[in-house]
């Protein structure tokens, strides 16, 4: 009979060491698993280009690097609106141009340079989407960029 209080306080003492490491291990930094990923970062905006209304005031449209391409947000445009692009002075155009926008935003993006190009806009999915220009539609010695949105039925205006 001398066992039983040997294993009663061997096991209380074992309760009581899992019951501590268990407690530690919640305030102890979760290791990173392989199969957990990082969220994506923020990107970080920049300034590469002036991006002004129509009428000339300066317009707040986030600009991004993603990759080599320049990513000019456009999802708080709204559903209507006009935008003139011009690189800052003393410098050129990006390579590469994109235009960030909602699906179901607006029914089209026209873009006006060296050439002018109308993208539909998708109205399925609820992530954003870039819209990159291809090559041609603006060249290095292009003034600037007219931008606008609207209704996929639009008519030019200007």
């Amino acid at each position: 009979m001398t066992d039983r209080p040997v294993r009663a306080v061997a096991a209380a003492m074992l309760l009581s060491g899992l019951l501590t490491i268990a407690a530690g291990c919640s305030h102890m930094p979760h290791p990173h698993w392989p199969w957990h990923s990082k969220p994506e970062p923020a990107p970080v905006v920049v300034h590469e280009l002036v991006i002004t209304t129509a009428e000339g005031a300066e317009a707040a449209y986030p600009q991004y690097w993603k990759g080599n391409t320049l990513v000019v947000d456009l999802r708080l445009g709204g559903g209507q609106g006009r935008a003139v692009l011009k690189p800052r002075e003393h410098t050129n155009w990006p390579v590469r141009i994109a235009f960030r926008v909602l699906p179901g935003q607006f029914g089209a993006l026209e873009v006006r340079a060296a050439q002018r190009v109308l993208l539909p806009i998708t109205t399925t999915g609820t992530k954003p989407v870039d819209l990159e220009l291809a090559p041609g539609v603006f060249i290095m010695k292009s003034p600037q960029m007219a931008v606008s949105w609207g209704p996929a039925d639009q008519s030019s205006g200007s």
